[in-house]
């Protein structure tokens, strides 16, 4: 579950045009949040792993906001809530590996585009082309 809230995180954080689900933000920030932060971020990614984290970021965007409304109808009933998250997360998870990386992959170009404005510029070119 630590793995699937950095995703998360590493994604609304760097799409930029695509607004953070407050549900998914809070959970990334209790369960993951340090957790994204521990490996060193690699910097030298191919023009290949930022589209294939380019790609992923808007199947998660997506896969996302159709989760949200389906947690806001859970409402508080806690059961549903979990039900409905762990489904997302694995949906997630699914879109990170069909766009031909791993998850860690995934992970360290988040962590690389959060320290570094030139990458996050040009994943953000890739999203917008797509």
């Amino acid at each position: 579950m630590k793995r699937t809230t950095a995703i998360i995180s590493a994604t609304l954080l760097t799409t930029g045009a695509v607004a953070a689900p407050a549900v998914f933000a809070q959970e990334a920030a209790q369960q993951g949040g340090a957790a994204a932060q521990s490996a060193p971020a690699q910097q030298n990614f191919s023009d290949q792993q930022l589209q294939d984290f380019a790609s992923a970021s808007q199947e998660i965007a997506s896969i996302s906001q159709s989760y949200t409304d389906r947690l806001q109808s859970a409402g508080s009933d806690e059961d549903q809530v979990r039900q409905v998250r762990e489904e997302a997360n694995e949906k997630m998870v699914q879109a990170v590996q069909d766009s031909g990386l791993q998850v860690e992959e995934f992970n360290q170009i988040g962590q690389a585009i959060q320290q570094d404005p030139e990458l996050l510029q040009r994943v953000q070119a890739m999203v917008q082309e797509q």
